[in-house]
C-alpha cells in the first residue's frame, strides 16, 4: 500500500497537469477562432472556383492546357503524387492518425498505383520518412504562420511534377473542419482538373455547352488553372489547421476532465489509507492500554 506522501505527490503531479492541459484548451480555443475564421471567409471562393474549373474542365479540349490531361494512371501503371497534410504537434486526439490512416489506404488500396509523397507537416513527414516511402517533398513548420505563399510553394511543386511527367495525377488527403466536434477526412484530386458531369443542352434547365472567353483561352488558362491549384491548396492548410485547433481543443478538454476524475479518485483512496492508518493507531493505543 502506498503511503499518504506518495499519494501527495501523485496528486500534485496530476494537478500540475491538469493546469497544463486547460491552459492548452484555452490557447487552442483563442487560436481556432481566428483559423474558423479565415477557413470560413476563404471557403466560398474555393469551391466556386472549383465548380467554375470543373464545368470548364468539362467542355473543352484536354489538350487545351497541359493540367487538363487526363491520363489514363492506375492501369497503365502510372504514378500518383499524394499530398498528405498533418499537424507539426501532437497533443490532438486522432487528428494525425486519422489522415495517416487514410493515405496508407490511398497507398495500397490499389496494387497497380505506384504513389509518389508530398509531406506537409511534422507528423506526416517523421510516420512516412523513416518508413522508406518515395518521397518528393516536405514542408514543415508553415502552420505557425500559416501564408499563401505556403500554398504557391506547394501547389508549384505538384504542377512541376504532374507538368514534368513525373507524375500522372495528384492527390490531396487532410482533415476538413466540420465543426468543433467533427473532423472529416477528406481524399480528392487536384490535377488533372477533374472534370464535373453536365446535362445536354436540349434538357430544361441546362447550362449552354460552349464558353465565351475573353482574353483569349490560352491566356485565360495560363493564369487561371494555376491560381485555381493554389487556391484549392491554400483551402486544404486552412480546413487542415482550423481543425487541429479543434481537435486540440476537444482532447484537451477531455484530458482536463480526466485529471479532475483522477484527483478525486486519489483524494478519495488518500482519505482512506488516512482513515485506516488512524484506526490501526487507536486499536493499538487500545490494545496497549488493555494489555497494562
Amino acid at each position: 500500500m502506498p503511503s499518504l506522501l506518495d499519494i501527495r505527490r501523485r496528486i500534485r503531479a496530476v494537478k500540475s497537469t491538469q493546469q497544463i492541459t486547460k491552459a492548452m484548451k484555452m490557447v487552442a480555443a483563442s487560436k481556432l477562432r481566428r483559423a474558423q475564421e479565415r477557413i470560413q471567409h476563404a471557403r466560398p471562393y474555393a469551391l466556386q472556383m472549383q465548380r467554375v474549373l470543373n464545368s470548364l474542365a468539362a467542355r473543352v479540349d484536354p489538350s487545351a492546357h497541359p493540367l487538363l490531361d487526363e491520363r489514363a494512371e492506375p492501369k497503365a501503371g502510372g504514378r500518383s503524387l499524394l499530398v498528405i497534410v498533418t499537424a507539426d504537434r501532437g497533443l490532438c486526439g486522432s487528428f494525425n492518425t486519422n489522415v495517416i490512416k487514410a493515405a496508407g489506404t490511398f497507398i495500397t488500396e490499389d496494387p497497380n498505383r505506384r504513389v509518389a509523397l508530398g509531406l506537409v507537416g511534422r507528423r506526416g513527414r517523421d510516420y512516412f520518412g523513416r518508413r522508406g516511402f518515395d518521397v518528393l517533398y516536405e514542408r514543415t513548420n508553415l502552420f505557425a504562420q500559416l501564408k499563401y505563399e505556403e500554398a504557391q510553394a506547394i501547389a508549384k511543386a505538384a504542377i512541376d511534377a504532374f507538368v514534368g511527367g513525373e507524375v500522372d495525377s495528384v492527390y490531396l488527403v487532410y482533415n476538413e473542419f466540420k465543426s468543433v466536434l467533427a473532423q472529416r477526412v477528406v481524399t480528392e484530386r487536384l490535377l488533372p482538373i477533374p472534370r464535373s458531369e453536365f446535362v445536354q443542352a436540349d434538357q430544361p434547365g441546362s447550362q449552354p455547352i460552349e464558353y465565351l472567353y475573353e482574353p483569349a483561352p490560352e491566356l485565360l488558362f495560363a493564369q487561371l488553372i494555376p491560381s485555381h491549384v493554389e487556391v484549392q491548396v491554400f483551402k486544404a492548410l486552412l480546413e487542415s489547421n482550423a481543425a487541429f485547433f479543434a481537435a486540440q481543443m476537444t482532447a484537451m478538454d477531455a484530458a482536463t476532465r480526466n485529471s479532475g476524475e483522477m484527483i478525486e479518485n486519489l483524494t478519495l483512496y488518500m482519505n482512506k489509507v488516512r482513515q485506516a492508518a488512524i484506526t490501526r493507531e487507536i486499536i493499538e493505543v487500545v490494545s496497549g492500554a488493555q494489555a497494562l
